[in-house]
């Protein structure tokens, strides 16, 4: 039971930290001042209103017994009743009270002062509508009515309105006070966040300042101490692997020099197909090592850059359904490696590959289909991993090493996308890649 609360609680909070600070500020505010308008309202307004309106009908009632006595002139009477009281009153001979009904059922003053008439006369109508300050009151009277000209005033309590406004104004002080501070609280958080976010897609941010809270700034120290470390990290990486590749070039020129000196041809080209072999080797190590280049990422149409990419193949075995004018942010060159990996790999093992680019109100889609072996199931996650290859068709090749899988994953994923892989409805494999947009 509840852990069913809960999970409705949390389907109604607010998901973002800015309005759930506002709601923890706003809420308690918002309660305080209903709870006090009610208590005002019950305890004060209503009773007071009672209180007149009781008043009221006192006096109307004590006039229409003073109007019965012959001893009373009952034009001086109504003259006095209307000096005193500030009640015009009017005996209107031989007509029926209307049966119009003007009463309003929420209004407080409308019910208790159908409450009180009821409770002294018979037969009553009164209208507090038509007039803005005044109240039009019938009573029945031998055979015709009593009419009754009475100021709200007399009914109603004007501290009501001031009292609202009081009670009103300051707490949309309050809370527009509290927006302000919490926008300045908030604000730190969205820019860590944001850093975060361009960090992880490869971009350059410089260096970042923290602000805010003590707590916001203790955060943001850590995350540019987390981004440093990152970045010696991968300067090591790549200066390790463009070490070691740029080294076995030298040794490797001077192979292929003697290979042209061997006389047995058969043996120098069985030794210069380990040298190409090589060769291409480090050339993936190097295209790994820069994966995650530094350039800065840029606008560019992606339906452009696929269109040109598939139009270099100039290959029969390529159609495409592109929809064209979408614009991306990110690292162009890369784009397009992570790209050409994929179809290169489509037209190594399928005869025929389809390509589709489309969008949709988040995210841009890429999918590539060919009708190679494919691959198995299980194998899916594995592919892209570095250095790794399956024994399956799809990894003959004696000079793939097991990283141009693992760089194009890496590619995408450093801009915010993924890539999955499925079934391909022309039985091979389909490559699903999506971008945010």
């Amino acid at each position: 039971m509840s852990y069913g609360l809960s999970k409705l609680f949390k389907k109604i909070l607010p998901k973002q930290l800015f309005y759930r600070a506002l709601l923890i500020v706003a809420a308690p505010i918002i309660i305080l001042q209903i709870i006090i308008s009610v208590v005002f309202f019950d305890s004060l307004w209503i009773k007071t209103n009672k209180g007149m309106t009781r008043a009221l009908i006192g006096e109307i009632k004590f006039f229409i017994e003073a109007y019965d006595n012959e001893q009373y002139n009952k034009d001086s009477l109504a003259s006095l009743f209307s000096e005193t009281q500030n009640i015009k009153a009017f005996y209107v001979p031989h007509k029926i009270i209307p049966k119009d009904d003007f009463e309003r059922w929420f209004s407080p003053m409308d019910r208790t002062l159908r409450r009180e008439l009821k409770s002294k006369f018979t037969k009553y109508w009164f209208d507090t509508t038509t007039f803005a300050n005044t109240i039009d009151l019938k009573i029945k009277y031998l055979n015709g009515y009593f009419q009754f000209e009475v100021p709200k005033s007399r009914v109603s309590n004007s501290s009501a309105r001031i009292f609202a406004l009081w009670i009103t104004l300051p707490a949309f002080l309050l809370i527009a006070i509290a927006l302000i501070f919490l926008k300045n609280q908030t604000r730190p958080i969205i820019n860590l966040a944001r850093a975060s976010e361009k960090f992880g897609r490869g971009e350059d941010i410089g260096e970042y300042r923290p602000s805010g809270a003590l707590e916001i700034r203790q955060a943001g120290y850590e995350f540019e101490r987390m981004r440093k470390r990152i970045i010696r990290h991968l300067n090591q990486r790549s200066e390790m692997l463009s070490g070691i590749s740029h080294d076995l070039r030298t040794p490797l020129t001077r192979i292929k020099l003697q290979l042209t000196f061997i006389k047995d041809r058969d043996l120098s080209k069985k030794l210069s197909e380990d040298v190409v072999e090589m060769e291409k080797m480090l050339n993936e190590y190097l295209q790994f090592a820069s994966s995650r280049s530094n350039k800065k990422g840029e606008k560019f149409d992606i339906s452009e850059l696929v269109m040109q990419t598939i139009h270099k193949y100039s290959n029969q075995k390529i159609s495409s359904e592109i929809t064209k004018n979408i614009i991306f942010n990110g690292k162009k060159d890369l784009i397009r490696r992570s790209i050409t990996n994929f179809i290169d790999n489509s037209l190594k093992y399928g005869t025929k590959v389809v390509t589709k680019l489309k969008k949709n109100n988040n995210n841009i889609v890429l999918l590539i289909d060919d009708n190679g072996p494919g691959i198995p199931k299980n194998e899916y996650e594995n592919v892209f991993k570095p250095f790794y290859k399956i024994d399956k068709s799809r990894s003959k090749s004696k000079s793939s090493v097991g990283l141009g899988m693992s760089i194009a994953s890496d590619i995408i994923i450093s801009h915010g996308g993924n890539i999955k892989l499925e079934k391909s409805i022309l039985g091979g494999l389909q490559v699903k890649i999506t971008l945010p947009f």
